[in-house]
């Protein structure tokens, strides 16, 4: 089987050891996010989608369309890269998120604002690297943000009083992981991501992360959820194939996603006639 990984040129632990357990009985090839595929190029078994950004999402839309499996899809990739969407469909199926305000620019909320009455949570409303995840508590602080990022598309969440810790739980196929981090809410020194037997969650939050694949049609997802209070989760994020560092086991559970997302359609061997797909990253 031929698996291709679209990603970019940072090494990734996982995603190696992943390659690792698949061979020799498989190729696994990594093919960088702007590549431009051509409709007549042979097409990979199944493709991994890890890169985010838009010349990636176009890519994988392309394989889609030529009628290769791809995980996570464009489309779920795309849905969790803009917070606006994620919100109004959370909502909607009925699960535990923060009312979210959209604002063309935070800019326009900084003049518009000129008191807070309760804490504030603005964002980035596009999700990528460096991006806008700040607490506000008074309009001064709101001001300072805004001239750093005036032109910045944003939401607006109200801060829930929470326990300070992150719980940030992965799916990989039918496993499921867990870690606690310190909040970046609460500190500007998050310390470690500390693992997290699955036993000590509360109850029902491994039923609720298994039921947001299912309603954002991913199957490899993180998503970041705090305790507001005797285990009353809070979903703060949903992220289309995070990173999974750390966690024993990680790297069979995709590759065992892999094996069975993916149906041969020629040999490995025949892995070099497919442009595109290169060895290694880095």
């Amino acid at each position: 089987m031929r698996i291709g990984v679209i990603a970019s040129g940072t090494r990734h632990p996982v995603l190696d050891a992943m390659a690792g357990l698949l061979a020799p009985a498989h190729h696994v090839g990594w093919i960088d996010p702007g590549h431009v595929t051509d409709p007549n190029d042979p097409l990979a078994d199944v493709y991994l989608l890890k890169a985010r950004t838009r010349p990636a999402l176009t890519l994988a839309r392309t394989l889609e369309d030529r009628g290769a499996p791809v995980v996570n899809s464009a489309a779920a990739t795309g849905l969790c890269q803009d917070r606006t969407a994620m919100a109004a469909l959370a909502h909607s199926a009925g699960l535990p998120f923060p009312e979210t305000t959209t604002f063309p620019t935070l800019g326009g909320l900084s003049d518009a604002t000129t008191d807070l009455t309760r804490p504030l949570v603005v964002k980035s409303r596009h999700s990528r690297r460096h991006d806008l995840v700040a607490r506000v508590d008074s309009a001064v602080r709101l001001r300072a943000l805004a001239a750093d990022w005036a032109q910045e598309p944003v939401v607006v969440q109200p801060f829930a009083d929470n326990s300070g810790q992150d719980h940030k739980l992965w799916v990989v196929g039918d496993r499921v992981f867990a870690a606690l981090r310190p909040s970046e809410l609460a500190s500007t020194d998050r310390g470690p991501t500390v693992p997290l037997p699955l036993g000590e969650l509360p109850v029902g939050w491994i039923d609720l992360v298994r039921e947001v694949g299912a309603v954002f049609a991913l199957d490899v997802y993180g998503v970041d959820i705090v305790d507001t209070g005797d285990g009353t989760p809070l979903i703060v994020d949903i992220n289309a194939f995070p990173g999974i560092r750390d966690q024993e086991g990680a790297p069979e559970a995709l590759a065992g996603l892999v094996t069975a997302t993916g149906q041969p359609n020629c040999s490995w061997s025949e892995s070099a006639s497919c442009p595109g797909l290169s060895p290694r990253i880095g």
